[in-house]
């Protein structure tokens, strides 16, 4: 499961630094963000390039908690959440990295990403029959197949015995 996990992880951040657009932070330094304008409750994942350390934090109002970003050669990455309660609009990002500091900002749009975590109850699992378990749940009684799905059901099982009997007889004459 953690060489999925890292294969993951790693193709995230290379198509990060591969398709993203950078905001340009007032330094000079670069803040990308993918999503580029994320939803409320999306995870988003950071990359910041003109950093001299290997590590640093980005904080921002917009975020669920402060980023932990790691990386080398200048470039930092790091992931977290967009708060669900947040309104659209631009929320600044503090990047720290060693002792320079850059700014940069986010945009939060009301739309919703089409990755939205599941809601309870996820019918799953249980096959056929999830939905008989949930609130409000469908009655058994009443949600079994009807006149029409039995009929149709022995009409291809009758089908299906004509045939096997067909074969049998053709392979029983020598004709198969």
């Amino acid at each position: 499961m953690g060489s999925l996990r890292l294969t993951l992880c790693t193709t995230l951040l290379a198509v990060t630094a591969l398709t993203t657009p950078a905001a340009h932070a007032a330094d000079g330094a670069a803040v990308a963000v993918t999503p580029s304008s994320p939803a409320p409750g999306t995870d988003i994942a950071l990359r910041v390039s003109g950093c001299a350390d290997r590590t640093g934090t980005a904080v921002s109002a917009a975020f669920v908690a402060d980023v932990r970003l790691t990386g080398a050669q200048g470039t930092l990455v790091g992931e977290t959440r967009v708060r669900t309660e947040l309104r659209a609009g631009s929320y600044d990002v503090q990047v720290t990295c060693g002792d320079t500091s850059h700014k940069a900002a986010v945009t939060v749009v009301q739309e919703p990403s089409p990755y939205t975590s599941p809601v309870a109850p996820v019918q799953a699992g249980g096959g056929g029959t999830a939905h008989f378990g949930a609130v409000g749940a469908v009655d058994a009684r009443t949600a079994g197949p009807g006149t029409a799905q039995a009929v149709t059901g022995l009409v291809l099982a009758g089908v299906a015995a004509a045939a096997v009997v067909l074969r049998r007889v053709r392979r029983s004459r020598g004709t198969d």
